[in-house]
């Protein structure tokens, strides 16, 4: 488990690379990177248990991180009834995801450029009628074996886990999960259960995000 600082300014390293925060997103990249290459896992899903426990800005930071470290990442949005991964990146929503999913786009026509070199990024795209559905078609295969040829890293932003079914099929599609959860907002009960509905899709929990930690904690412990 790794402790994040207090703080909704995104991304983090793109602002200031430099920060306290910058940093302890750092030490999640390089526990990721380990992970990855002990697990053989490129294809993730950052999720959690409610809203606000801090997934969408996690996996924003997580990306320019890999990124700048020389890596091509491709980030996608499957939060598509709250997506926000395309504000934090000053994008426009019109067209995305779902229009992949339901064959209305190629999939060069859904990937957009960010200001880091190595990133791009998929917004979620128009709400669908039927999101769950559209995450279990057989596009979504293609999407993540297209992903796998031309990335290093596939790392999708997602719904709650416990705030509807398509965190929890986006997962079971993905080779490994990190769960952030809140310092002093995310309840002990929710996270087990949040944890024990992952595994319940055969998904598989890499490990824990502890968000949200006070400033005070670092100064303590230098």
């Amino acid at each position: 488990m790794v402790n994040l600082l207090k703080s909704r300014k995104v991304p983090a390293f793109f602002n200031n690379p430099s920060s306290i925060i910058a940093n302890e997103y750092e030490k999640i990249r390089i526990n990721l990177e380990f992970s990855s290459f002990e697990t053989k896992s490129r294809v993730l899903i950052i999720t959690s248990p409610g809203f606000g426990e801090g997934k969408s800005t996690t996996v924003a930071n997580l990306a320019v991180s890999l990124a700048q470290e020389g890596k091509n990442v491709l980030l996608i949005d499957t939060d598509v009834k709250d997506p926000t991964i395309h504000k934090m990146f000053k994008m426009k929503n019109a067209i995305g995801l779902t229009n992949f999913l339901s064959g209305q786009k190629k999939m060069e026509e859904i990937v957009n450029r960010t200001e880091i070199a190595r990133l791009k990024l998929i917004t979620s795209g128009p709400v669908p009628h039927d999101s769950e559905k559209i995450f279990k078609s057989r596009l979504m295969e293609t999407l993540i074996t297209e992903g796998l040829k031309q990335y290093d890293y596939v790392l999708f932003d997602s719904p709650p886990v416990l705030e509807g079914d398509e965190a929890k099929v986006v997962a079971s599609r993905c080779e490994g999960v990190i769960l952030v959860i809140r310092n002093g907002k995310t309840e002990d009960t929710l996270a087990l259960e949040a944890k024990k509905s992952l595994e319940t899709s055969n998904a598989k929990l890499l490990g824990v995000i502890l968000n949200g930690k006070p400033r005070g904690f670092f100064k303590k412990n230098k």
